[in-house]
């Protein structure tokens, strides 16, 4: 996909700096420093326990960080408590096991975040919900319940809930990971029209072929820290990292 060319001095949409996270006397982050721009795509990759969605959960802040700061458009997010929830309709996020509500139909589930926290006019929140459903190619699905669907449809109900409430970033927890294989490609084409599309997006993924195809950016991690921080031709072509290349290959070699 073509890439985005960085305007000089076009500041970033959202910072982490020296982002540190314990749980009791573990540190799982370790001093994480990194930005993104409008038109971003970054896939954070590396080996399970390495952080990834440790770091993603406090981007959100739905872990809190120990020490560091999350700064979305020049102002700290972990300075305040206050700013949450309207922080959160402006970084958005899709969760692994999708986060459906079941006693709620399909457009229910679309709807109810921009009627309770965006206080929209339920009939304008019905249109953008039919119009994000339609887009993630639900829309016939509207009155059914979660319970009634596939892993690979909830996911994409999901992605268009995350939608309605038109972030300045999404944010995805491994996706696919709770999917079936054969569901995952509809996932993914999603996400990549979303990308083509221009959405800023952060994606903890093991999905290798999608990090190199869709990203503009790829982070490895590892033990908690960024490892490797590049373009996807670079990361994946011409790791510099020992970590990076050790963990490339096993997927190169299966």
């Amino acid at each position: 996909m073509e890439k985005r060319t960085l305007q000089i001095n076009e500041k970033p949409i959202l910072e982490v700096k020296h982002l540190v996270k314990y749980f009791g006397e573990r540190e799982i982050l370790k001093d994480i420093d990194f930005s993104i721009h409008k038109g971003d795509v970054v896939s954070i990759i590396g080996a399970s326990g390495s952080g990834k969605s440790t770091m993603l959960r406090c981007i959100n802040m739905l872990e809190v960080p120990t020490s560091g700061q999350i700064i979305y458009m020049d102002k700290s997010i972990t300075d305040t408590d206050k700013a949450i929830t309207l922080y959160r309709t402006k970084v958005g996020m899709v969760f692994q096991q999708f986060n459906l509500f079941n006693n709620m139909t399909v457009l229910q589930n679309c709807m109810v975040g921009p009627v309770k926290v965006l206080k929209q006019d339920k009939e304008v929140a019905r249109k953008n919900a039919l119009k994000y459903l339609n887009k993630v190619g639900m829309a016939q699905y509207i009155n059914a319940k979660p319970s009634q669907l596939s892993g690979g449809q909830k996911q994409r109900i999901a992605i268009a809930r995350a939608l309605v409430i038109e972030p300045e970033v999404l944010l995805f927890d491994e996706p696919t990971s709770a999917l079936d294989p054969q569901m995952v490609g509809e996932v993914l084409a999603v996400m990549r029209d979303l990308a083509k599309e221009g959405l800023t997006m952060i994606i903890v993924t093991h999905e290798m072929a999608f990090a190199r195809d869709v990203s503009t950016r790829v982070v490895f991690m590892a033990d908690g820290l960024i490892a490797e921080d590049a373009t996807p031709n670079e990361l994946f072509n011409h790791p510099k990292n020992p970590r990076t290349k050790e963990f490339l290959a096993r997927f190169t070699n299966n």
